[in-house]
């Protein structure tokens, strides 16, 4: 009956596993990442339309004619992938060389690593987390590129009456998050600046869904999230913006791809950055068009999702030495509060390829 979950749900069911296996003290993440996945293997067995692989797969009209399959996995959220494979695009562009694509659908990011681990899929996009942890657990990806997504549309949020008016003043109060996420690396961060320990506060682990629950009930004192889940309880509940993640975390998506596949597949691997970069493009210039495309597969509003478009930015960039070192940071940061089980070196999985600019 796993199929009668939102897809909120079903990501929130996804962290309370990564919460759980977190306290337990996993040594490496590979197995969070097959739990995970074991849960999206669960929730496709029981919808009428699953597949074998756990997900839903569509491909391109003619697989038996292709010289090579491309399998791509995405999530609704995820704005440029979904899109893409809405569009029909990426089927046109390897269409000339009798190519075709595969698309898998993932709750979250973690489940998503763990199939390009397995080998189910080539190319993916997640938040700058996941990644951290796949390369703790040695999951073979590598950096092809990353989405400058904006650091407004993070923020730690407090009751519209609440009378806490900066972030020191959360010493020794209860704050909700989701463990491993963007939004804890910013609490960490604006704590860090306030001149509080991250030991000083009460951590409340909980996933976007159950959080909004007891943030709205008040069961805490703030609570640290990201769009479009801020913007919906922005606009639901009136909440107030302690800090932004402006000057704290940089707040970057990231385009992953698996390491056989950058290493055998190169041209394959920049037509499909090319024609991210398409999409992207379109996204950036149309936060009313997406907004209501993505309004049906999200649940929320268009005028919700519109202000939360309106506040990130698209692109899809060359990584930068900048661009490693804030990466590098969020993953010392996870080390040093034991989120993963040793130090790990971003430079060492970033592509060394072009992408296009244009």
């Amino acid at each position: 009956m796993l199929n009668k979950f939102s897809p909120t749900q079903l990501l929130g069911i996804g962290f309370a596993f990564l919460q759980r296996f977190q306290q337990r003290k996993i040594r490496t993440f590979s197995l969070l990442f097959a739990v995970a996945l074991s849960l999206t293997l669960a929730v496709s067995a029981c919808s009428p339309s699953a597949s074998n692989n756990g997900t839903q797969e569509t491909t391109s009209p003619n697989p038996a004619a292709s010289s090579t399959t491309v399998h791509i996995g995405y999530q609704k959220a995820s704005t440029v992938l979904y899109a893409l494979k809405a569009r029909g695009e990426l089927e046109k562009a390897f269409a000339a060389s009798g190519s075709s694509v595969t698309w898998s659908e993932f709750p979250a990011g973690p489940p998503l690593l763990e199939a390009l681990n397995a080998g189910s899929i080539d190319f993916g996009y997640t938040g700058e987390s996941p990644p951290i942890f796949a390369q703790a657990g040695g999951v073979p990806l590598v950096y092809v590129a990353y989405d400058p997504w904006s650091p407004k549309a993070e923020a730690i949020l407090v009751p519209k009456d609440s009378p806490i008016k900066s972030v020191a003043e959360l010493k020794g109060k209860k704050i909700a998050f989701a463990k491993g996420s963007n939004a804890n690396y910013l609490l960490v961060k604006a704590l860090e600046k306030a001149g509080v320990q991250y030991s000083d506060i009460q951590r409340v682990t909980l996933t976007p869904a159950d959080a909004r629950a007891v943030f709205e009930r008040k069961n805490v004192d703030a609570w640290a999230i990201w769009d479009p889940y801020l913007a919906a309880a922005e606009a639901a509940t009136g909440a107030r913006t302690l800090a932004d993640a402006t000057g704290l975390a940089p707040n970057r998506g990231y385009y992953l791809a698996a390491k056989s596949f950058v290493d055998t597949k190169p041209d394959a691997l920049k037509i499909v950055l090319d024609q991210v970069k398409k999409v992207s493009n379109w996204a950036k210039n149309n936060p009313g068009e997406v907004a209501k495309f993505l309004s049906p597969a999200l649940g929320i509003d268009a005028p919700v999702l519109e202000i939360a478009e309106k506040r990130r930015e698209y692109d899809v960039l060359p990584l930068t030495d900048e661009v490693i070192t804030k990466q590098q940071e969020v993953a010392d940061t996870f080390y040093k509060i034991k989120l993963i089980p040793k130090e790990i070196k971003v430079k060492e999985i970033v592509w060394q390829g072009k992408v296009n600019n244009s």
